[in-house]
């Protein structure tokens, strides 16, 4: 070997090494650069097959909404940090603080009902019967497989104005039962209570004015807790006297059928010598005599124990349940707000609505879906076009573009010669329930064929006006 040639050879050999030592390096930095996909703790991502479960829902709630003469608004994710302070008691920690961007301190919203009450006086509303479904955010210890998350979706209705006494109170019940009976998620419960019937217990059995809210966000554990965490909350966290405690639970432990209840109380004189004890239970005699009339009273829980936290609440407060499982917590809750609205503008404007847990019903119906395997349509496609033999894309492009003029739902195969066999897998994996098939026979006889997919059945029909025809068909197909 001549010495330019070992010379060549050994810089060539020099260079493999240099390349094979440097080589795990390059990757190594590749591998540091890497970004890690995944979405923000509490949050998900959805896929086709569960956004068709949504939309349904969402549809089927937007429907019952309309049905009582609901209009909508909007409102932005995000509000001044002073709009939101002060209305959520202690959850008021779980509020989603942002940085400052220009002078304004914002917060993304918590809920709907504090924008809501913003959006009525910083407009001058005084009578409005709403419903919005949107995002919130709260930074709380997300369990997904309960349905809880840090950012969600909550479908709110709310009546603001000064009406007799609980007469909306009493529709918003009503809606909550028709809500819950039709995303069909099982049996449930409305648990009831009244503000003002519990602050007045608090009075009765002694507890002081200053630690009513305190007494209240301990007793709303009651759902979560036994009784015994909670008493050792007010005592040895509140510093509420333990004798005072004691008295507590004798009225937070009861809870029956609305009218059993009611007249426990009365004959009992358990809330004797208190006004506002007096006038709640009137007030309650009222609604309960609404809902009986409405039909719905089967579903109500007069519960003592029901708390519900938010500082916001005046009237009657309710919360439903699942009976039977435990896989989620509330999934609707609502109440009484008539000084919220006040708080931000100059006059207050009476007001009552609920909130759906949207996000836990979700996570019940595709549990049980996914237990039943249950086949979903994830497209509203009704027509898929076929072609026989080539060269014919320009007459199926005629063909689908007559269907969308006409309002059919219709798709295609983007290939211009598409192989039959893909065309049909394409329609039936996609759950199409019509088929046009254009051939070249079709062409000659200016006709079409059109097959139902969930029969089989294959007819043929006139070319010309043939969307008026197809429409005829769909009518008849099973959904």
């Amino acid at each position: 070997m001549s010495e330019t040639v070992k010379n060549v050879t050994e810089q060539v050999e020099n260079m493999e090494v240099k390349e094979q030592t440097s080589a795990p390096k390059e990757k190594k930095e590749k591998k540091s650069n890497k970004i890690q996909l995944k979405t923000p703790k509490g949050t998900q991502d959805y896929n086709p097959r569960q956004m068709t479960i949504r939309e349904q829902v969402f549809d089927g709630i937007k429907q019952v909404f309309k049905r009582h003469g609901a209009v909508t608004i909007e409102t932005p994710v995000f509000e001044l940090k002073e709009t939101l302070t002060g209305k959520y008691g202690e959850d008021s920690k779980l509020i989603y603080d942002l940085q400052d961007q220009g002078g304004e301190i914002c917060s993304l919203r918590y809920d709907l009902t504090v924008p809501f009450a913003r959006y009525c006086a910083m407009n001058g509303v005084q009578n409005i019967k709403r419903y919005h479904i949107a995002r919130v955010y709260r930074r709380d210890n997300p369990i997904m497989t309960k349905g809880r998350f840090r950012e969600f979706y909550q479908c709110d209705f709310d009546i603001a104005g000064a009406y007799d006494l609980m007469v909306p109170d009493a529709e918003c019940l009503v809606m909550i039962c028709e809500i819950l009976e039709q995303v069909k998620v099982g049996t449930f419960q409305i648990k009831l209570n009244h503000r003002k019937l519990l602050d007045a217990i608090f009075a009765i059995c002694g507890v002081p004015e200053d630690k009513f809210r305190a007494i209240c966000s301990a007793v709303d554990k009651l759902d979560k807790s036994p009784w015994d965490e909670v008493r050792k909350e007010m005592v040895e966290v509140k510093g509420l006297d333990g004798s005072v405690a004691d008295k507590i639970e004798k009225f937070v432990s009861l809870k029956d059928e609305p009218i059993k209840l009611l007249k426990h109380l009365r004959t009992t004189g358990m809330c004797d010598g208190n006004k506002d004890a007096i006038e709640a239970l009137s007030q309650l005699e009222t609604l309960f005599g609404y809902l009986e009339c409405f039909g719905v009273t089967q579903h109500i829980l007069f519960d003592l124990s029901l708390a519900r936290g938010l500082d916001y609440y005046t009237g009657i407060i309710y919360e439903a349940v699942l009976t039977g499982q435990d896989r989620v917590g509330s999934i609707a809750a609502g109440g009484r707000y008539d000084y919220l609205v006040g708080m931000y503008g100059k006059r207050d404007v009476p007001a009552v609505g609920f909130s759906i847990g949207i996000e836990r019903i979700f996570t019940i119906l595709e549990d049980e879906y996914k237990k039943e395997n249950k086949k979903i349509r994830e497209n509203a496609t009704q027509v898929y076009v076929v072609q026989m033999e080539k060269e014919l894309i320009k007459e199926r492009l005629a063909i689908v573009s007559e269907l969308w003029k006409a309002g059919i739902n219709a798709e295609f195969s983007y290939k211009v010669n598409p192989k039959l066999p893909a065309q049909l897998n394409s329609a039936d994996e996609s759950n199409i329930p019509l088929i046009i098939i254009i051939g070249k026979s079709e062409v000659e006889t200016n006709s079409l064929s059109v097959k139902t997919m969930h029969d089989r059945k294959q007819v043929s029909i006139e070319r010309a006006n043939f969307t008026d025809k197809i429409k005829e068909i769909l009518s008849t197909i099973p959904k």
